[in-house]
């Protein structure tokens, strides 16, 4: 099983320089991946890209690019950059986004995402594949008037989506590599997320897709007060409907109750579930919440369950 982690810093003078600092340490631990959120600040695969230059050791990936607002020509383009530049070691990673970003951010409706999702693949996959587009859907047109090409970039771009309702989960088995569900835990996985995207996969005859749980998580002894603490990050998911319907279909009321927090035996049978659940791959998130110390211990653990 891969095991990598989230990383994620802004409370620093220059978050380029930090985060491949970061993802140093990640590396000299053991661990083998680092995933790149997607907010309105740094954008996600330059940041891949320049750490996966850096630190070689790492695979790298983005973790999610909400879609709306975005074209898939430009997505591709700079996917297709990043895995250039990390020669080969790039994963994109989608998200349909929200009606918070979608409206909030871009003064756009969010309506029928996973139409969307499907077109906006579909060009994914033409262009990162053969480096043309000659797509006229409903909601997104492509074409290729010249070759969208970068050399280095000859193998494609494995893509993820971030989905977890059903019909994400069908059109990402069909036409993605794999997905990266967030704040759903093992319950959902091997109850809904999991059978759901692989039986699309088959049916499509695709291979069996990856699936990178993505999981917030630290290995402390504070736990009453690193919990507190997740779950004011936490409750901003809380008001996105898909996460909420995640988080009730763990078993959980609230999303801080899917957050692994504990010693390195509680952590290491958490991950132990996921895996179990059907969990190819698992990256932590949010263990910047209990200070540097708590943060090498967590990457610790996990460099030797990666070992």
């Amino acid at each position: 099983m891969t095991i990598g982690v989230a990383l994620h810093t802004t409370d620093t003078e220059n978050q380029i320089d930090a985060t491949v600092e970061l993802a140093r340490q990640a590396a000299d631990a053991g661990i083998r991946s680092a995933w790149f959120g997607q907010t309105l600040g740094a954008d996600s695969p330059q940041l891949a890209a320049i750490v996966g230059r850096e630190v070689p050791e790492l695979q790298v990936g983005t973790s999610a690019i909400p879609i709306v607002g975005r074209h898939p020509l430009t997505v591709a383009s700079q996917a297709l950059t990043a895995q250039a530049a990390t020669h080969g070691r790039y994963h994109l990673g989608i998200a349909l986004g929200s009606k918070l970003i979608g409206e909030g951010a871009f003064g756009l409706p969010f309506e029928r995402p996973v139409a969307r999702l499907r077109e906006f693949l579909t060009v994914l996959r033409q262009v990162t594949g053969t480096g043309t587009a000659d797509f006229h859907g409903e909601l997104i047109t492509a074409g290729t008037p010249v070759p969208a090409v970068v050399p280095g970039a000859d193998d494609g771009v494995p893509i993820l989506v971030a989905a977890m309702g059903p019909q994400a989960l069908k059109v990402s088995g069909e036409l993605a590599d794999g997905i990266l569900p967030y704040l759903a835990g093992p319950r959902a996985l091997e109850e809904h997320i999991v059978p759901a995207v692989t039986a699309a996969a088959e049916a499509a005859g695709r291979p069996a897709p990856r699936v990178v749980a993505l999981v917030p998580g630290v290995v402390t002894d504070d736990v009453a007060g690193v919990r507190e603490k997740a779950a004011g990050q936490l409750a901003f998911y809380e008001q996105i409907p898909s996460y909420a319907r995640s988080i009730e279909a763990s078993g959980a009321r609230r999303a801080v109750d899917l957050a692994v927090i504990g010693d390195e035996r509680a952590v290491a049978e958490e991950v132990r579930r996921y895996r179990d659940a059907g969990a190819t791959e698992v990256a932590f998130s949010l263990t910047d919440l209990a200070g540097d110390a708590d943060r090498l211990r967590t990457w610790a653990l996990l460099g030797e369950l990666a070992g």
